[in-house]
């Protein structure tokens, strides 16, 4: 058998590739939209890949399920269970809908399908036995979002981003169940998750990854909890505000994306940029001299998880970025279902376009009067509880372009987060919305912290 792991950092999320060694058949479970990784890995160890599924409806990344069946002549597998308001819908013809126990042989490769509800009404895992390699227990299990190292999946990204009201209470109690199932297997079985630390579909998610379910057993939180109530009381607790772009991935992952291809994208200045600008400098860069209106997300491995909370989807975009970079920023932006890049000015270019800045100040020169000040706190609300400056008004910094600012737009607002990353995209985005007069605190709550001591 062969077993191989990718990792895509730069979404916190795993996918695999199984294949038998005998037969060279391949299956890929919970593949990225970006299908070429896969590619070359089966052609360098002489696979045909036959088969593709996943887990679930992804919420945080756009499925690879349909390209890939498409780019393979690949069987896609998925889920049938569930609730008849959730299903997939427009998959390729040939598609296998799959139920609690039932089994996909990949060649000598065993399958098995685990019904484990919880994070959504479809959710399945798949219970991996080498039957070729002469084994007829378990090897592991592919838990995709129900359970991580050290944590679970969260059960309200459906109330959250599809509205579905009501679901989280009905995957929470569901959650509580399906651990249960758990209780079936040996604990030597490895435990292969969908994510890792950085996914928001869990609040404690381990950066190791991958474990067993004996180790879990005794280390993971959610197996503390015998009452219902209890554990779902900590299940919904304190769970991270969801990237505002999930609520497109499960649009789109249940009805399906056109097939991703890199295409030529523009490179210019022109005198009118085309749709959403994203200046894709430093922080130090971009404070010097910027487009008003643009969105400072600087280009590196945080870029999607900060970038997904402001893409419109209906718009094209201009990127203030570096033309060698543009095939993988498209790729990048595909993963989260974007696909229209269409502008990109050249960094050393883009100063013809500055007509704004933003002043920082040290955490040491913000906490003279600060008591007198205007401040807002763009960290999330479980850093915000647990611990604020008391005349701080807090509101997260993906939320700034869609909720109410607590001031006015000429009020001198002081703004900062934990360290200074993320209220510097705070100040390009309340820059954008009119708010001139704003000051960040370039070390943010944990500096303020220390000068205060």
């Amino acid at each position: 058998m062969f077993f191989k792991q990718f990792f895509d950092k730069k979404l916190a999320q795993t996918s695999y590739m199984v294949a038998c060694q005998q037969t060279k058949e391949a299956i890929i479970i919970d593949p990225k939209r970006v299908v070429d990784e896969y590619e070359d890995v089966a052609e360098a160890e002489g696979f045909n890949i036959t088969q593709v599924t996943e887990t679930h409806i992804h919420a945080d990344f756009a499925s690879g399920l349909r390209d890939a069946a498409k780019r393979f002549n690949a069987t896609a597998y998925v889920s049938d269970e569930g609730d008849e308001t959730w299903k997939y819908e427009d998959m390729p013809e040939g598609t296998i809908f799959l139920k609690d126990g039932d089994i996909i042989n990949v060649g000598h490769v065993e399958l098995k399908v685990v019904h484990t509800p919880g994070h959504t009404p479809e959710s399945i895992s798949f219970v991996l036995t080498d039957r070729g390699g002469g084994s007829s227990e378990p090897m592991g299990i592919f838990t995709g979002d129900f359970l991580f190292v050290g944590d679970i999946g969260r059960p309200d990204l459906l109330e959250e981003t599809a509205n579905m009201e009501g679901t989280t209470e009905e995957g929470a109690n569901a959650m509580f169940e399906s651990l249960k199932k758990i209780n079936d297997y040996p604990e030597f079985m490895q435990v292969w998750p969908g994510h890792g630390a950085g996914s928001a579909c869990g609040k404690s998610l381990g950066a190791v990854p991958l474990s067993t379910l004996g180790y879990e057993l005794r280390n993971n939180w959610v197996f503390d909890y015998d009452d219902k109530e209890e554990f779902i009381k900590e299940l919904t607790s304190d769970q991270p505000e969801p990237p505002s772009y999930f609520a497109q991935m499960k649009k789109v992952n249940k009805e399906g994306l056109p097939e991703f291809k890199v295409k030529e994208v523009a490179v210019g200045t022109p005198d009118e940029l085309p749709g959403q600008l994203f200046d894709l400098r430093s922080r130090e860069e971009f404070r010097k001299g910027f487009k008003k209106g643009a969105i400072n997300i600087p280009y590196n491995d945080k870029f999607l998880q900060f970038a997904g909370w402001y893409i419109d989807y209906d718009q094209p975009m201009t990127a203030i970025a570096n033309p060698e970079d543009g095939k993988t920023l498209q790729e990048d932006l595909a993963s989260i279902g974007y696909d229209s890049l269409q502008l990109i000015v050249p960094v050393e270019e883009a100063g013809r376009y500055f007509d704004d800045a933003y002043e920082n100040v040290s955490s040491e020169e913000f906490i003279t009067n600060f008591e007198d000040k205007n401040i807002l706190d763009v960290r999330s609300a479980s850093e915000y509880n647990n611990g604020n400056l008391e005349n701080a008004h807090h509101l997260h910094f993906g939320q700034l372009d869609e909720k109410e600012v607590p001031f006015d737009e000429n009020d001198a607002i002081y703004v900062h987060c934990q360290s200074g990353v993320r209220s510097a995209i705070a100040m390009s985005v309340l820059k954008a919305r009119g708010y001139d007069n704003v000051v960040n605190i370039e070390d943010g709550y944990a500096g303020i912290a220390q000068a205060l001591k």
